[in-house]
């Protein structure tokens, strides 16, 4: 067990040793001070993962190398696109629903746009146009 888990557990422990001496009128105060120490066990948690991921993507970009998290796979393209298709039925109903033609328009400009993002984002090279080969067997841009 961790030391951190000792405190909290101590932690409760007080906080209900305290509403058995105070009575439930206190109940919501000791529950509310408790949450509040929880929380703040969570966001110490959270920021130290921030900053550590934060110091490794720093140190990949230092090393001008890409990490293995970085590249997406095709289960993450396709995940992707199957949840945009699923946003796009609600998307669609209420574009639809409230403008009519030009909100269903603007809604799947939307969806259009968000999956030409992604598709850009994990192949930078997607929309610079085809490549031509050069009497060498060179390709060139």
């Amino acid at each position: 067990m961790d030391a951190r888990d000792t405190e909290l557990k101590k932690e409760l422990n007080a906080t209900l040793q305290a509403r058995r001496e105070l009575g439930e009128e206190y109940e919501s105060a000791l529950v509310d001070s408790f949450l509040e120490k929880v929380d703040q066990r969570i966001d110490g948690a959270v920021e130290r993962r921030v900053r550590r991921q934060l110091a490794e993507q720093q140190m990949v970009v230092a090393r001008g190398s890409r990490s293995s998290k970085a590249t997406d796979s095709w289960g993450e393209r396709f995940g992707f696109g199957i949840v945009s298709l699923v946003l796009a039925i609600p998307l669609s109903a209420i574009g639809g629903g409230v403008a009519h033609l030009p909100g269903l328009l603007v809604a799947w400009a939307g969806i259009v746009g968000v999956n030409a993002f992604q598709a850009a984002r994990s192949n930078p090279g997607l929309f610079r146009g085809r490549r031509k080969a050069s009497r060498d067997g060179e390709w060139e841009d």
